[in-house]
């Protein structure tokens, strides 16, 4: 065998080792997001507005790609501002926020609460990761601006968890939005879910699995997966008010993502931080106002920023 012949075939084998070795790394993100996303949520557990002693309204809008989000309106009179909220990339409900709108309707604030794309009465079979949902997003403050009883009423969007990333890509997004209260929001997809497998794999696999984390997200939702993120639509604030809480201790988003968000955000963001691992910021999501810190820091930024 002439050394030609051998350089070619040893140029093969590496080649193909290569190429196995890509596949390998691949086929990691592509089987752990599809059977995280290629899914609609089915509730188990979905809440009333009469069980938190208030009425709401359901209604469903339209996204730009042709879906229809089903969403309840809790009004009030003379609101001082209008609050959008959306929930996680599994659970709860959306309706688990009725609590929050009757600790806003108290305070003269009114909530929209909307299950994102693939979740409960919402249309869709994949859940899009934050990628896509801010598309729901933009289809509620659609139907606000229609709506005279909101006319000059400013709109903040507030999110858990995936809902606290696609509330950070909406407000980045959609410029109508006034404001932002996002909790335990993760900074990139990528980021999270490199700190989640480097917990439960080797270091080095999760490194080199990560950069093709976008990519996977890339061919699978077909947007620009580098610049619809949290931590790069942050930088889009501007000077609109923004409330980022995060727990310390948070084994599903670790509090990195919170230090790389508030890496990128303006320097007037506020912030709430607690310690332990609770990635709801508060054990009494559905009841908020058991939880007086929780609720104050909450209530005291939208005060300070839409009180009229």
């Amino acid at each position: 065998m002439n050394k030609k012949k051998r350089t070619r075939i040893i140029f093969g084998i590496i080649l193909g080792l290569v190429l196995l070795i890509i596949g390998f790394l691949v086929t990691i993100p592509v089987l752990v997001i599809n059977s995280m996303v290629n899914r609609h949520i089915d509730f188990d557990k979905v809440w009333t507005a009469e069980e938190f002693g208030i009425e709401a309204k359901q209604f469903f809008v339209t996204t730009d790609d042709a879906l229809n989000i089903s969403a309840y309106e809790v009004p009030v009179e003379n609101p001082k501002a209008i609050i959008i909220c959306m929930s996680g990339i599994h659970n709860p409900s959306a309706t688990a926020y009725f609590g929050h709108a009757r600790l806003f309707k108290e305070n003269d604030y009114a909530t929209i609460l909307f299950d994102m794309r693939a979740h409960g009465e919402s249309d869709g079979d994949m859940i899009c990761l934050g990628y896509k949902e801010y598309l729901d997003t933009k289809a509620i403050v659609e139907y606000i601006k229609t709506d005279s009883a909101y006319k000059n009423i400013p709109t903040v969007v507030f999110g858990v968890s995936m809902g606290g990333a696609t509330a950070i890509n909406s407000i980045g997004e959609i410029p109508e939005i006034n404001g932002l209260i996002s909790l335990s929001a993760y900074s990139s997809w990528e980021d999270v879910f490199y700190e989640v497998m480097a917990t439960q794999a080797p270091v080095f696999l999760a490194k080199m699995v990560k950069p093709f984390v976008p990519l996977v997200a890339l061919v699978k939702y077909k947007v620009n997966v580098w610049s619809v993120k949290p931590v790069k639509e942050i930088r889009k604030l501007g000077n609109r008010p923004a409330l980022i809480m995060h727990t310390k201790e948070d084994s599903q988003v670790p509090y990195s993502n919170f230090e790389r968000i508030m890496d990128q955000s303006p320097l007037h963001v506020t912030t709430f931080v607690r310690e332990g691992n609770i990635h709801f910021i508060t054990e009494n999501f559905t009841e908020p106002e058991n939880d007086p810190e929780y609720s104050t820091a909450i209530l005291d930024f939208l005060d300070s920023h839409f009180s009229k």
